[in-house]
């Protein structure tokens, strides 16, 4: 077996959660190694104020990869993506649409919490495009290991992540595109939106285009075209 004293030293850094130089990011080569590494990311000022920052969590070689806009304020103490309540709407349209849970891998498009102190509780920000763009090195990281068949971008941001501009949810949603790796990608509200529905009869309107799209999702990995080979 062959040993590399100076890789061996960068993962090890990446563990302790140092700071990482920009030519160690060549040296990643697994999504361990991404995992470790980004609590050393400096690429943007949002590590300055989060807690950590919170990586995707899911199989290795995941069928669907879940995108969000970041960590919320739970995710954010628990270094977990989706623990908090969009979470668990996610979790619920995913079940009820028929898509296996145990292999889908979600993750954000921004890995640190963005947010506005108010008294004691810490308000959520919109990542802004130069956040979303410094970030985007780690979501194609989780892509190209991962290596989905279909990715869905949960809001504008992530859609904006993964397409590179940006864009509007509702000219989107329902329709799969094709991007150039050819994994097939398609766009839907976040779980948050729904939450953020006060009239009952609206949410659960909005409620069911969210497992419409979802179960689109769930179509796409079950056919041919979708199966892994």
């Amino acid at each position: 077996m062959t040993v590399h004293p100076e890789k061996n030293q960068q993962v090890a850094r990446r563990r302790r959660g140092a700071t990482i130089a920009e030519e160690d990011y060549e040296d990643i080569a697994s999504l361990a190694e991404a995992r470790a590494a980004v609590q050393g990311c400096r690429r943007c000022p949002l590590y300055k104020d989060a807690t950590q920052a919170v990586f995707g969590e899911g199989p290795e070689r995941a069928e669907v990869m879940f995108v969000g806009e970041q960590p919320g304020d739970r995710e954010d103490l628990a270094g977990r993506p989706f623990v908090g309540p969009a979470g668990r709407v996610l979790d619920e349209a995913v079940e009820k649409v028929g898509i296996d849970r145990a292999r889908v891998y979600v993750t954000n498009a921004v890995k640190h919490f963005k947010f506005t102190p108010r008294g004691k509780r810490r308000l959520h920000q919109r990542p802004d495009a130069g956040e979303i763009q410094a970030c985007k090195f780690w979501l194609n990281l989780e892509v190209g290991f991962v290596r989905p068949r279909v990715i869905v971008a949960l809001g504008a941001t992530a859609a904006q992540s993964l397409l590179g501009k940006g864009v509007t949810i509702g000219r989107l949603r329902g329709t799969p595109m094709t991007l150039a790796d050819g994994t097939t990608l398609f766009v839907t509200n976040h779980p948050s939106y729904l939450l953020r529905i006060r009239d009952p009869e609206a949410r659960a309107l909005e409620q069911a285009k969210f497992e419409a799209d979802l179960a689109m999702v769930r179509d796409a990995v079950a056919s041919p075209a979708g199966r892994r080979h």
